[in-house]
């Protein structure tokens, strides 16, 4: 199963728990794509890592160790902050493209959480103006 939305289409295909469930699911794989965000923010290492601890809170994951959150790219196309999270049941990520002020985030997880509630918690603390989301179950 796998749905490709942004703000303005119509929620489709999110799986919920009872379709994780019932396909046997091993997996959720979001990924978000917030355009236009506070380039005050993206450029804060500790921002990156508030975000962090607050979206684990928020989607009820146990962060495992610290947030990773490192400044790097020659390229200025893809200059910015990395992120990684270890969660108990996967793994966090996210990039921060400084040109285009984009934030890129992937969440992967054995245990379910809501993709709709990533996608919109991340654009509101961002600041961004739009969002892509794909989500896919995995097996």
């Amino acid at each position: 199963m796998q749905a490709t939305l942004n703000s303005e289409s119509i929620l489709k295909t999110i799986p919920t728990i009872d379709n994780f469930n019932e396909l046997g699911a091993w997996g959720l794989y979001s990924s978000v794509d917030i355009h236009n965000c506070d380039p005050m923010i993206i450029r804060d290492a500790e921002m990156i890592r508030q975000y962090v601890i607050q979206l684990c809170d928020l989607i009820e994951m146990k962060r495992f160790g610290e947030t990773q959150v490192v400044n790097f790219g020659e390229d200025e196309r893809v200059a910015g902050y990395s992120m990684t999270q270890l969660i108990e049941t996967s793994l966090i990520s996210g990039h921060f493209a400084n040109l285009t002020n984009t934030a890129y985030i992937d969440v992967f997880s054995c245990k379910y959480y809501d993709p709709d509630v990533v996608a919109h918690f991340t654009l509101s603390y961002f600041k961004g103006t739009d969002y892509a989301l794909n989500v896919t179950l995995r097996k």
